[in-house]
């Protein structure tokens, strides 16, 4: 009887070692096919750059005035953060009995938000205008694609499914 328990363990040890080998294969074969900045040689600036056709000077005016923007908005973001985190801290009062405190949060994320919202927008007229007519149709759909992306991309859930 212990001789056959002994054969099926190390049986099933080896088929695990084998499965586990074979899964590494795989994953080390698959890693970077499902990136495309990885596969299309660059990220959102390059493909905007080739897809309107951009002069060099188009892309170094572009560049400084995207520079620009997120100097601008970064210290927005670091603000959002360390409110979002205070925000979160209040999990653990257990003395917050109205939406008083968290109202004034939500407020002060929006506020910063808003901001950065405005501010984009502001970027996004300052970029157009570095572009001709044909160009500046282009830059308005490709405006449109990466805001489509954004919005459908993978970091972001679909709260309108309900799970059973």
């Amino acid at each position: 009887m212990k001789i056959t328990s002994n054969k099926i363990l190390s049986a099933a040890v080896l088929l695990l070692l084998v499965v586990n080998t074979v899964l590494l294969i795989f994953m080390w074969r698959e890693k970077g096919k499902h990136s495309p900045r990885r596969s299309s040689g660059g990220g959102p600036f390059e493909t905007m750059a080739k897809e309107l056709n951009m002069t060099e000077q188009q892309k170094k005016d572009y560049q400084k005035l995207r520079d620009e923007h997120f100097a601008a908005i970064r210290p927005l973001f670091d603000s959002i953060r360390e409110i979002r985190k205070e925000f979160m801290g209040l999990v653990k009062e257990t003395n917050i009995s109205s939406d008083s405190a968290l109202n004034v949060y939500s407020g002060r994320i929006a506020r910063k938000q808003a901001i950065i919202d405005k501010l984009t927008f502001d970027h996004l007229q300052k970029a157009r205008a570095l572009f001709s007519g044909d160009q500046q149709k282009q830059f308005d759909e490709f405006v449109q694609k990466m805001m489509q992306q954004r919005m459908n991309g993978p970091r972001r859930r679909d709260t309108t499914k309900t799970s059973n």
